[in-house]
């Protein structure tokens, strides 16, 4: 194994990058394509990229942030729904052996995708990314889905023609030509995270400058896409997610919160899977979490893995304490159980995000105060 930077991956490293991420020609994630990463590397710094061999021949490659205070991030963490080596059929590999060559003592990720040496040792919980697949048509997919949820779709077809009534009529835009539509998106999600308490990853230069690059590639065979949902000439809801191939990965959705009534979200999410072959789309990604509206739209899931791998070293036994104090603290009462936790999660998504001590503690106490 060798650590390189991305001027090093060159046109042939590229097209087996690729490939690989498309095995049998099936692209599995858009966040695994290797436009992705260098997508990240023009807003960052700190990209790096293991690159595998055996007898010679290349077979994998590892993008990753390298070490901060210790710590080693797959690409785009925790931005990036998918992280994982792309590497070439059958292969199997020790993380381990990352920790020493990439300079750090841990490696943490939270939406780990494919074989690892021993995956049960690094693994703490794994979850599945819903797949939407629309390869037959949406006629066909709506037609199955009805069938196996018939009142939730009567639910929904209720709440447009409330909207339409009280609105006009309901449309779908896709496509954000002029970048108005992810201004209002972006407004929307910084309101929310503020009245929350959540991390404001709008609010983070990289994060933005990363976005504004995929807006930009609106259109082509990799970039973002925007998505609305209109009731009459009022924008109820707004969607941007990543496009590559035949897929599109469901990324930062928001909606005009006086319009919550009418489920404007999953109206929008229902009017982009029947716009989806526009765009040449077969499958729609809506990411890992248990949201409960997911199960009227599923058609398979990936497994996913949340976990860390751990070496020798300040950061490898920072970790360590917090996962004590965290099994300590559940004898707890009530929410006091889950304060070691959640305090655990804050900051590891500011030290993600941020470089500095002073926006870290400041992220952390706003997690604190709400």
């Amino acid at each position: 194994m060798r650590i390189v930077s991305i001027g090093d991956i060159d046109d042939a490293m590229v097209s087996r990058w690729n490939a690989w991420a498309s095995p049998g020609g099936r692209l599995v994630s858009p966040y695994l394509r290797f436009e992705f990463t260098r997508c990240i590397a023009r807003v960052r710094d700190d990209v790096r990229i293991a690159v595998f061999e055996d007898a010679g021949q290349i077979i994998g490659f590892f993008p990753h942030h390298a070490a901060r205070e210790g710590v080693i991030r797959p690409i785009g963490a925790p931005m990036s729904d998918y992280q994982g080596i792309i590497a070439a059929p059958g292969q199997s590999f020790d993380l381990r052996a990352v920790l020493g060559s990439a300079g750090g003592s841990a490696l943490v990720f939270d939406n780990w995708y494919g074989p690892l040496t021993d995956q049960a040792a690094p693994m703490r919980d794994i979850d599945g990314s819903t797949i939407v697949d629309l390869a037959g048509g949406a006629d066909a997919y709506f037609a199955a889905r009805k069938t196996e949820s018939p009142s939730h779709f009567r639910k929904t077809a209720r709440l447009q023609r409330n909207a339409e009534r009280d609105h006009g009529p309901v449309r779908i835009q896709m496509g954000d030509p002029d970048g108005r539509l992810f201004e209002t998106l972006s407004n929307w999600k910084q309101t929310q995270y503020r009245a929350t308490g959540k991390l404001d990853v709008f609010a983070i230069d990289w994060v933005q400058a990363a976005l504004t690059d995929l807006r930009q590639g609106e259109g082509s065979e990799f970039g973002g896409l925007t998505a609305a949902l209109w009731f009459g000439d009022r924008l109820a809801a707004v969607e941007f997610g990543l496009v590559a191939g035949e897929v599109y990965h469901s990324w930062f959705p928001a909606y005009d919160p006086e319009l919550a009534k009418y489920s404007p979200g999953l109206l929008l999410m229902q009017g982009i899977f029947r716009h989806a072959a526009e765009r040449g789309i077969e499958r729609v990604d809506l990411g890992a979490g248990s949201a409960h509206y997911k199960k009227y739209y599923r058609s398979y899931d990936v497994p996913l893995g949340q976990g860390r791998v751990l070496g020798r070293g300040l950061a490898a036994l920072g970790i360590r304490s917090w996962e004590m104090t965290e099994s300590a603290a559940r004898i707890m009462p009530g929410k006091l159980g889950e304060i070691p936790a959640r305090l655990r999660r804050r900051w590891a998504q500011a030290s993600a995000f941020e470089s500095g001590l002073p926006p870290r503690l400041a992220s952390m106490a706003r997690a604190l105060t709400l």
